[in-house]
C-alpha cells in the first residue's frame, strides 16, 4: 500500500467533513440556526413572548438588586422595568424583521441584488 491517498477519496472526506460541520457552501454563506426561518407560527409566538417577559423579568431583577443596595426604593426597579421593556421589544422587532441575532445584526442581501454591496457600476 502506499502512502498517498488518491485525491477523490480525500474530496470525498473532505465533503462529508464539511457537512458533519455544517459548511456545506464552502463560499462562505452563513449558515446556521440564527438565519434560518422559522419552522411554525407557534414557535415564533413561543420565542416572541419569551424575548419579552425574559427581558422584562431581567430587568426587574437589576432595578431590584440596584434598589436593596443603593437604598434608593422603587425608582431604578422602574427604570429598569422600562429599559427591560425596550429590549423586549427591541429584541422582537429584530426578530420580525429577520435580523436574528448575526453578527453584526445586518440583514442578508439576495445574491444577485447589488444594493448596498458598495460596489457601483
Amino acid at each position: 500500500m502506499s502512502d498517498q491517498r488518491p485525491e477523490k477519496e480525500l474530496d470525498e472526506l473532505d465533503a462529508r467533513l464539511r457537512e458533519a460541520r455544517g459548511e456545506a457552501d464552502p463560499s462562505g454563506a452563513v449558515t446556521g440556526p440564527e438565519n434560518s426561518v422559522p419552522g411554525s407560527a407557534l414557535g415564533l409566538a413561543m420565542r416572541v413572548g419569551v424575548e419579552l417577559v425574559s427581558a422584562l423579568a431581567i430587568g426587574v431583577v437589576i432595578g431590584w438588586l440596584l434598589d436593596r443596595w443603593l437604598g434608593t426604593g422603587p425608582w431604578l426597579m422602574l427604570v429598569f422595568i422600562l429599559l427591560g421593556g425596550a429590549a423586549g421589544i427591541l429584541n422582537v422587532y429584530r426578530l420580525a424583521r429577520g435580523f436574528g441575532y448575526a453578527v453584526g445584526y445586518k440583514q442578508d442581501q439576495d445574491p444577485g441584488d447589488d444594493r448596498g454591496s458598495g460596489i457601483e457600476g
